[in-house]
C-alpha cells in the first residue's frame, strides 16, 4: 500500500533538510578542515536533523580496549553531553562494544538491560536507547557514530541508513587528514635523512652522527626513547648513541648489556631480523629496570648491517601505545645511514693506521741508513784518512805528499758531506737528545734568523717528536728557498694530549700543497699521525705552516 499525499509532503522536507546537513559537511571536508572541525560539524548536524537528545563520535583505541570520544552534540536543555577526549572501556552489550565486535550497525532499544562501562555512563547520562553506527576508514574500523534518546520511545528504524551518508564523510575526513598527516611525515622523514646522510657525506666522527640519527629517528617515528647499540665480540652490547623526547634515555651512552631474556637486542641477534616488544615486564630482568622506571613500556629494534655483518642495532620505544606497524621499515633507512657511517669510519680508520704503519715503516729504514751510514761508512772513511795522514808522515817530501794531501782533503769533504746526507735522513741528535736539542740545531743553521718558543719538558712520544721534527725542518727549508722571508718564527707546545708546532714566516707567500714543496708530503705525514695539518700563505701576506699532533704514547725520560 503506497504512501499518503501527507507522508510524503513530509518527507520532502525531511530529505531536502538532510540534503543541506550533508552538502555543509562535505563542504568542510572538501576545503580541508581540521578533523575535529568536522566531527563536531557532524555531531550537531545530525543532532538537529534527527532531533535526538545526544549524538557523539568516538574512535576506537588501537588495542580495540577502549573509545575516545573525539566529537559530541547534545540537545539544550534535553542533555548533559560527554566532553571530546572522554575514554570509555569497552566490554559488555553496549552499542559501542557490540559495533566494534561485529562491525555492524547495533541498537539498543533499552539501556536498562545493557551492561558493561559504557552502559553505566549512558544510564549516567538518562539515555533509554541508542544507536551505533561502524565509521571505516580504507577498509578498517575506525571508530562509531551513536546517537541515543532520553524518552522511552526507540529511535525510528531508518536512522542507521540516515546516519550512513554521514559517516561516508567522517571516514573521507579521516582519510584526508590521514593522507596529508603521511605527506607531512614523508617529507619530514625525507628531510631527516638528508640531515643525516649530509653529516655522514662530510665525513664526521661516528659517535656525532650516532646521536644524530637517534634523535632524528626518534622524531620521525614519534617514539619517546630512542637508541643505537653496537654488537661487541664479548657477546654484550654498548649503547654508543641515545636520545628521549622529554628526557634523557634511562641508559647512557656507554652503557653495556649481556645478551640473554626476552628483549629487543637479544631477538635481533639471534633472529637477524627486526624485533618487536609490544609489552615489557619484569621478566626482561634488572639491567632493563631504568627503562622500566622511565616508563617504557614497548619497543622496536632494526638491525644494522655493515658490509654483510650484523653490527648493531636501532631500537624505538614507547611509553604508551605500541608504535605503528611501519617502525621497523621506517627505522631502516636511518640504519643504512648509520652503517654507511660505520663503514667509512672504519675505512679511514684503517687507512690511518696503514699509512701509520708505512710511515713508521719509512722511519725506522731512515734510523738503519743513518745507523749504518755513521757506524759503517763514516767510520771506514775516518779510519781511511788517519791511515793516509800516517802515510803522509812517512813519506819523503815531494810530489807524492802534495798529492796524498788532497787525497786526505777529499776525503775529509766527502765525510762532512756524508755527515750532512745522514743528518738529513735522520739526525742522531733527535733519537739521543729528544725533539728540544734537534730543533735548537735546526735554528742554528737556518740561514734565516728564528725566534724559536720551546714549551716542552723532557722527551715525548717518538712518533710525535719524529713527526714535529720533519714538520719544522721542511718549513724552515722552504722558507729559505722561496719566501725571501726576513724572519722567522717557530712555536713547539705540548699542550696536555696534543703537541702543537707552527713555523710563520713574514716572507712572499704563495704556498700551495702538491706545488713541489714538500708540503703535501707534511701534510700525509702529519695526517698519517692521526694529527691535523694547515697551511696559510696569502701572496704578501708571508706563510703559516701549523700540525697538531696527537701524544698518543707516554713521555719518556
Amino acid at each position: 500500500m503506497g504512501d499518503s499525499p501527507e507522508a510524503g509532503s513530509g518527507q520532502a522536507p525531511a530529505l531536502a533538510e538532510e540534503q543541506a546537513a550533508l552538502r555543509r559537511v562535505a563542504m568542510l571536508v572538501a576545503r580541508g578542515a581540521r578533523p575535529e572541525e568536522v566531527f563536531a560539524a557532524v555531531a550537531a548536524e545530525v543532532g538537529l536533523m534527527l532531533n535526538v537528545d545526544f549524538t557523539s563520535l568516538s574512535r576506537y583505541a588501537r588495542g580495540g580496549d577502549a573509545a575516545t570520544i573525539v566529537g559530541t552534540w547534545a540537545r539544550p536543555g534535553a542533555a548533559r553531553a560527554l566532553p571530546v577526549g572522554t575514554q570509555m572501556e569497552l566490554g559488555g552489550q553496549n552499542a559501542h562494544t557490540l559495533v566494534f565486535r561485529t562491525g555492524r550497525p547495533t541498537r539498543i532499544d533499552d539501556y536498562a538491560g545493557a551492561s558493561g562501562p559504557v552502559a553505566d555512563a549512558a544510564r549516567g547520562l538518562s539515555m533509554r536507547s541508542g544507536v551505533g553506527v561502524p565509521i571505516s576508514v580504507e577498509g578498517r574500523l575506525w571508530g562509531m557514530m551513536f546517537v541515543a534518546y532520553q524518552h522511552e520511545q526507540p529511535l525510528p528504524a531508518d536512522t542507521e541508513a540516515r546516519l550512513a551518508g554521514f559517516t561516508e564523510l567522517v571516514a573521507t575526513a579521516v582519510a584526508n587528514a590521514q593522507a596529508r598527516s603521511e605527506l607531512r611525515g614523508f617529507a619530514e622523514e625525507q628531510a631527516a635523512l638528508r640531515r643525516v646522510a649530509t653529516l655522514v657525506a662530510r665525513g664526521a666522527r661516528p659517535e656525532e652522527v650516532f646521536a644524530a640519527v637517534t634523535a632524528e629517528a626518534g622524531r620521525v617515528v614519534s617514539a619517546d626513547f630512542t637508541s643505537l647499540w653496537r654488537y661487541d665480540p664479548d657477546g654484550a652490547v654498548t649503547a654508543v648513541g641515545t636520545w628521549g623526547a622529554s628526557s634523557p634515555y634511562p641508559m647512557p651512552v656507554g652503557t653495556w648489556l649481556p645478551f640473554g631474556g626476552a628483549n629487543v637486542h637479544t631477538q635481533v641477534v639471534q633472529t637477524h631480523r627486526p624485533a618487536r616488544l609490544d609489552r615489557l615486564d619484569e621478566d626482561l630482568g634488572p639491567e632493563f629496570a631504568p627503562s622500566l622506571a622511565a616508563g617504557v613500556r614497548s619497543g622496536v629494534g632494526a638491525p644494522v648491517w655493515v658490509e654483510g655483518r650484523l653490527w648493531g642495532v636501532m631500537i624505538a620505544a614507547s611509553t604508551g601505545e605500541s608504535l605503528p606497524a611501519d617502525t621497523e621499515s621506517r627505522l631502516a633507512g636511518f640504519t643504512e645511514l648509520v652503517a654507511t657511517a660505520v663503514a667509512n669510519a672504519e675505512a679511514q680508520a684503517a687507512l690511518r693506521a696503514s699509512r701509520a704503519r708505512i710511515v713508521a715503516a719509512a722511519d725506522a729504514t731512515r734510523r738503519r741508513i743513518e745507523r749504518d751510514l755513521h757506524d759503517g761508512a763514516q767510520q771506514r772513511l775516518v779510519s781511511l784518512a788517519l791511515q793516509l795522514r800516517t802515510a803522509q808522515a812517512t813519506a819523503p817530501p815531494g810530489e807524492l805528499t802534495a798529492q796524498l794531501d788532497q787525497v786526505v782533503g777529499g776525503l775529509t769533504g766527502v765525510l762532512d758531506e756524508l755527515r750532512e746526507f745522514a743528518r738529513g735522513i735522520h739526525p742522531a741528535i733527535l733519537a739521543d737528545g729528544g725533539l728540544g736539542p734537534a730543533v735548537k740545531t735546526l735554528v742554528r743553521r737556518c740561514p734565516i734568523p728564528v725566534e724559536l718558543d720551546m714549551q716542552t719538558r723532557g722527551r715525548l712520544a717518538e712518533p710525535a717528536e719524529v713527526c714535529a721534527y720533519y714538520v719544522i725542518s721542511e718549513a724552515l727549508t722552504n722558507a729559505a728557498k722561496h719566501s725571501r722571508a726576513a724572519a722567522i718564527a717557530v712555536q713547539v707546545l705540548a699542550d696536555g694530549d696534543m703537541l702543537r708546532v707552527q713555523v710563520r714566516d713574514d716572507g712572499d707567500g704563495g704556498a700551495r700543497l702538491g706545488s713541489g714543496t714538500g708540503l703535501i708530503g707534511l701534510k700525509d705525514r702529519v695526517e698519517a699521525h692521526g694529527g691535523q695539518f694547515a697551511l696559510r700563505s696569502t701572496p704578501g701576506e708571508g706563510t703559516s705552516i701549523s700540525a697538531e699532533l696527537p701524544l698518543t704514547g707516554n713521555r719518556v725520560g
